[in-house]
C-alpha cells in the first residue's frame, strides 16, 4: 500500500479532495491518505505561524517520517496538485540509495504575491519540498522537537541532509503551471498549480484550468445534484 501525505488546509479543503480523487481513479494499486492537517497534530507540532506561511502545512511537511514512524517509503504532496498519471509509477521510483527525491526545479518567481494574495518568497531549491518520496529510516533527523525550531529555509532547503543524499524526479511529477513550459497532458504526470489555480477567482483562466475543473465536477457535481 502506498501511503500519500497531502498538505492539508481548511481554506481549501476542496482542492484537497480532488487532488485525492484524481489519484484514486488512476491508480492500479491500494492507496491510504493522510492529510497533514495541524488540528489532528496538537500536542505534537507546536510551531507558532510565520507571516509567509502561504499555507498551514508549509513547515507540518517535514512530520512525515515521524507521522511514519521513521519505516519504509511515503509520499508527500501539496494539495494544490492533480494527478494525470498513476501513482504507482512515481513510487516505483523509490531508490535506497538516497533519502529524499524530488524534482529539482531551478525556479525564481517573478512576482511578489501569489493566491489568496499571499506573499510569493524566492529561496533556493524552491518547490523541490512540495512533492517528495521520503525514505523515512533515513530522514531521522526530521523530529517534531527539530521541525518546530528549525527554520523554513534550513528545512525547505533540506540543509537536514548532505546534498548527495536527494534524488532526482523526472520534472513530470511536479509541472509548475504557468512557469513551465506548456506541454501535451502525455508528458505530465502531475500539474502542480502553485501560483494558483482556478478554484481562486483570480485564477480562473490559468494553464490547465479546464483538468482541474473536469476533476472537480467528477468529484463534487455528481453528489451536490442529488441533494
Amino acid at each position: 500500500m502506498i501511503k500519500v501525505f497531502i498538505g492539508f488546509d481548511p481554506k481549501e479543503e476542496v482542492v484537497y479532495h480532488v487532488l485525492c480523487a484524481s489519484i484514486l481513479r488512476r491508480s492500479s494499486v491500494p492507496v491510504q491518505f493522510i492529510p497533514v492537517a495541524l488540528s489532528t497534530l496538537k500536542g505534537i507540532f507546536n510551531r507558532e505561524r510565520n507571516p509567509l506561511q502561504s499555507t498551514e502545512f508549509s513547515f507540518s511537511r517535514f512530520l512525515v517520517p515521524y507521522l511514519s514512524d521513521y519505516e519504509g517509503w511515503s509520499i508527500f504532496m501539496d494539495n494544490d496538485m492533480l494527478v494525470l498519471d498513476d501513482i504507482a509509477k512515481l513510487w516505483e521510483l523509490r531508490d535506497d540509495r538516497y533519502s529524499v527525491m524530488c524534482v529539482q526545479h531551478e525556479h525564481t518567481p517573478m512576482e511578489d504575491t501569489k493566491f489568496r494574495n499571499q506573499v510569493q518568497t524566492k529561496y533556493e531549491r524552491k518547490n523541490w519540498s512540495s512533492v517528495m518520496l521520503m525514505n523515512n529510516a533515513k530522514c531521522t533527523a526530521l523530529t517534531p522537537s527539530y521541525v518546530e525550531t528549525a527554520s523554513g529555509l534550513d528545512l525547505h532547503r533540506f540543509r537536514w541532509l548532505a546534498d548527495e543524499t536527494i534524488g532526482k524526479l523526472p520534472a513530470r511529477w511536479n509541472h509548475l503551471v504557468d512557469y513551465d513550459p506548456q506541454l501535451p497532458l502525455d508528458n505530465i504526470s502531475n500539474l502542480h498549480y502553485t501560483e494558483g489555480g482556478p478554484y481562486f477567482p483570480d485564477y480562473r483562466n490559468c494553464g490547465y484550468a479546464n483538468e482541474w475543473l473536469t476533476e472537480y465536477k467528477k468529484t463534487i457535481f455528481p453528489f451536490v445534484n442529488d441533494i
